[in-house]
């Protein structure tokens, strides 16, 4: 139980000096706890950016300046996007979504309720709700978080040692800084994975998969080498 706490402890996960949620996050010990006041936090957050840098182009949405949002895409609030990142054609942004700097929101990608970190990729065909991307993570063409079980019972963390209760009803995946997911994959409610790892395209994942680890089809995890 010991190794698997520690494993999903936003600190075991995350730098947080990219990410401009960098404070909010240190304020809790494991990652789904601040996903229900991420809205609030955004709405305190974005009044407070500065005001030479980022624009409000709608009530409760901030863009920053070098940002490029093309004309297609929606942008709902509240929203925060950072420096440098694009956000392509038909994007939707439900709304509670912190982008970070120099991330790629790519066409026909939906977020909802989550923190992207700085250097995030999601280029294509993307569904991230209710999900924390680690610095540098990236998602391959067409994988998307689940964020509600087929049951709608609340999730649980599941590892080989002991499950954990996250008390939510809606838990998407936590992506470790510098993860790498297959196209076509599915993380399931809950998922969480470790720093430096990689998942194989067209694999459904689930539970705990460590840092420095490969995920193969099949669920077999593999240290990498």
């Amino acid at each position: 139980m010991k190794r698997l706490v520690t494993a999903l402890k936003i600190t075991e996960l995350y730098d947080l000096s990219h990410t401009a949620a960098g404070d909010y996050l240190a304020g809790f010990t494991y990652p789904w706890q601040a996903l229900e006041g991420l809205k609030d936090f955004i709405l305190a957050l974005g009044p407070k950016l500065p005001k030479e840098e980022y624009e409000e182009r709608e009530p409760n949405v901030w863009v920053h300046k070098s940002a490029k949002v093309f004309p297609s895409a929606y942008l709902g609030a509240p929203c925060i996007i950072g420096p440098d990142t694009e956000v392509r054609h038909c994007a939707f942004i439900r709304g509670s979504a912190l982008v970070g700097a120099g991330c790629v929101v790519g066409n026909s990608v939906e977020l909802k309720n989550v923190i992207l970190f700085d250097g995030v990729q999601t280029p294509h065909y993307n569904y991230v709700g209710d999900s924390i991307l680690g610095y540098k993570s990236h998602m391959g063409a067409g994988s998307i978080t689940s964020n509600v079980k087929s049951d709608k019972t609340l999730v649980v963390i599941h590892d080989q040692m002991a499950p954990v209760e996250t008390g939510r009803k809606k838990v998407g995946a936590f992506l470790g800084d510098h993860v790498e997911v297959g196209c076509n994959s599915v993380l399931n409610p809950g998922t969480v994975i470790g720093r430096n790892s990689s998942v194989y395209p067209v694999s459904c994942v689930r539970g705990v998969i460590p840092a420095n680890s490969i995920c193969k089809s099949g669920g077999v995890v593999v240290p990498k080498q």
